[in-house]
C-alpha cells in the first residue's frame, strides 16, 4: 500500500503562487505515478495533472497548463504541483493519488489540502 501526505495548501491572494507537495511512502514500487486532483464542494473531483515516477512523463489539464507545473523528486518520493497566478476559481481541496502500476487505477489517496484564493 502507498501512503500519501499532501502539504503546502493555504490562503493566498489572487495572483499569488503556491507549491503543493505529495510525499509517498510504503509500497511505492506498486505506483506508476502520481496524479493531482482538486474538488470544489458539491462538484466532482477533477484530475489536473499526472506524472510518472519512471521517465517523468507528464500531463496537465489544458485549462491550467499555462499556470500549473507538475514535477517530482524520486530521491524524496515526492511530487510537487507548482501553481502560479492563482485565481478564485482555483479554490478547492487538492488531493494527490497513486496510480497503480498494474491497472492504472487511482487506489490510494492523500487526505487533501485546502487551497483558498481571496480576491
Amino acid at each position: 500500500q502507498v501512503h500519501l501526505v499532501e502539504s503546502g495548501g493555504g490562503l493566498v491572494q489572487a495572483g499569488d503562487s503556491l507549491r503543493l507537495s505529495c510525499a509517498a511512502s510504503g509500497r511505492t514500487s506498486s505506483s506508476y505515478g502520481i496524479g493531482w486532483f482538486r474538488q470544489v464542494s458539491g462538484q466532482e473531483r477533477e484530475n489536473i495533472a499526472v506524472i510518472s515516477w519512471s521517465g517523468g512523463s507528464t500531463w496537465v489539464l489544458g485549462s491550467v497548463k499555462d499556470r500549473f507545473t507538475i514535477s517530482k523528486d524520486n530521491a524524496k518520493n515526492t511530487v510537487y504541483l507548482q501553481m502560479k497566478n492563482l485565481q478564485s476559481e482555483d479554490t478547492a481541496v487538492y488531493y494527490c493519488a497513486s496510480k497503480d502500476i498494474k491497472d492504472g487505477q487511482y487506489k490510494e489517496w492523500g487526505q487533501g489540502t485546502q487551497v483558498t484564493i481571496s480576491s
